[in-house]
């Protein structure tokens, strides 16, 4: 299977994970300007009125562009308990909310300084949630990939309405709130991790059609 190119994300979707699983080698963008509104700083996760976006603030740079790799998360406001507040709410009721709390907890407690270097801890800590042995490396300069990598950079986008990876066709699960809204496709990988569990790499697996 080809190399792939992903951006850095926080709490990923569902999307991200379903193309990650699937190739072995995996490059992360971090030569690349931070964009606003884009999975790099926020995530989606399903509460008792809907939809939440959870964002991580980032402290503005002097000029408009910006290296990710130099964006610095901003802590002028306790978003971190916040946020855990949340996502407790959300899914305290869910199957696997307690198996999996202590893992994902210290994410709103540790003060990180890079936004970047937090991104990469938790996509550490949900691949060994997973038991995901993928090679991740970052690039080494913009692009700086191997011939014949795919380019999932800026696909992977809240911004994409319709999505542009044809491949990517999110298998439905359970989710707390399916009652009350039906199923939300592509939420944070946190959603799918809390209520399945071990059966999320199964749900990941079969969520990319092409690959069957």
């Amino acid at each position: 299977m080809e190399p792939i190119l992903l951006s850095t994300a926080f709490f990923a979707p569902v999307h991200y994970y379903a193309r990650f699983i699937h190739h072995p080698n995996v490059y992360i963008e971090q030569f690349e300007n931070f964009t606003k509104q884009t999975y790099r700083n926020r995530c989606n996760i399903s509460g008792s009125n809907g939809i939440i976006s959870l964002v991580a603030p980032v402290i503005k740079g002097r000029g408009p562009k910006m290296l990710i790799k130099d964006v610095q998360l901003s802590y002028d406001m306790d978003w971190q308990r916040n946020q855990w507040q949340t996502i407790v709410s959300a899914y305290n009721s869910s199957p696997y909310f307690e198996y999996y709390q202590d893992d994902i907890a210290p994410f709103f407690e540790k003060k990180f300084n890079f936004l970047l270097d937090y991104n990469m801890q938790i996509h550490k800590t949900i691949c060994e949630c997973l038991d995901i042995k993928n090679s991740t490396k970052l690039t080494t300069d913009f692009e700086e990939v191997p011939a014949g990598t795919l380019n999932f950079r800026d696909i992977i986008s809240p911004k994409n309405k319709k999505l542009p990876d044809v491949a990517f066709q999110p298998l439905e699960y359970t989710q707390v709130f399916t009652e009350k809204f039906g199923f939300s496709p592509n939420l944070s990988i946190l959603d799918l991790l809390f209520n399945e569990g071990p059966n999320t790499e199964t749900i990941l697996e079969n969520s990319l059609k092409f690959y069957k």
